[in-house]
C-alpha cells in the first residue's frame, strides 16, 4: 500500500474510532440518506451509518487526464480512489473542514465530472491546476493538492490566493484530527 492510501486508511481509522467513542455506532450522515452505497452498515431515523469499503472495480483519474490531456500526480489517484467512504469532518490545526470522499461508483463519476469543471476554469483564469480535497466553512476556500508541487493548499477558488497547509498529502492526511458532530 502506498503513502498516501496508507494515510487516509489509518485517517479514516482515527475517524471512526472518535466517532464510536463518542456515540456508540458508526459514523452517521444525514446528507447521505437515501443514497445507495456500499458503506451503509444500517439506516437510523433520517440518517445512515457507515463504515468505509474498499474501491471496487479498481479505478484510476484517467477519464480527467484524458478529458484535458494532463498528468495528475499519483497521489491524486490514490486519494479518490482508496476507498468508498462517508465525507469526514476534521481540523487542520485551527482549519475546520470536511474531507471529501467517494460514496459510491456513481458518485465516483460526478467527482470526475467536477474534478474536470474545476480544472477547465482553472485552466480558462490561468491558474495553476489543483485538485480539491476538502470543502471548509467558507464556500469561496477549499482544500486542494498543488498538482505541480504536491502541497496542500488552503485555495481562493478562481483566484491565485494559496496558502500551504502541508509539504504533501500523506502529511496532510496523518495531521488531520478527527472532528464528530
Amino acid at each position: 500500500m502506498d503513502n498516501t492510501r496508507q494515510a487516509l486508511n489509518d485517517f479514516t481509522r482515527r475517524f471512526i474510532q472518535r466517532w464510536q467513542q463518542e456515540t456508540g455506532h458508526e459514523p452517521q450522515s444525514e446528507e447521505l440518506y437515501g443514497i445507495p452505497s456500499s458503506c451503509i452498515v444500517r439506516s437510523a431515523g433520517e440518517s445512515v451509518q457507515w463504515l468505509p469499503q474498499p474501491f471496487v472495480p479498481a479505478a484510476d483519474l484517467s477519464a480527467v487526464e484524458r478529458a484535458l490531456d494532463i498528468v495528475l500526480r499519483p497521489e491524486a489517484h490514490d486519494f479518490y480512489t482508496a476507498q468508498y467512504a462517508g465525507d469526514m469532518p476534521a481540523s487542520h490545526r485551527d482549519l475546520s473542514l470536511t474531507l471529501l470522499q467517494t460514496w459510491s461508483e456513481d458518485d465516483f463519476r460526478r467527482v470526475q465530472e467536477n474534478l474536470i469543471g474545476h480544472l477547465v476554469m482553472q485552466k480558462r483564469l490561468k491558474l495553476s491546476p489543483t485538485l480539491f480535497l476538502a470543502t471548509t466553512g467558507d464556500e469561496m476556500e477549499t482544500v486542494a493538492l498543488c498538482n505541480l508541487s504536491g502541497e496542500v493548499i488552503l485555495e481562493k477558488v478562481g483566484t491565485r490566493q494559496r496558502e500551504t497547509l502541508a509539504p504533501s498529502l500523506e502529511t496532510f492526511l496523518e495531521e488531520l484530527i478527527p472532528r464528530v458532530f
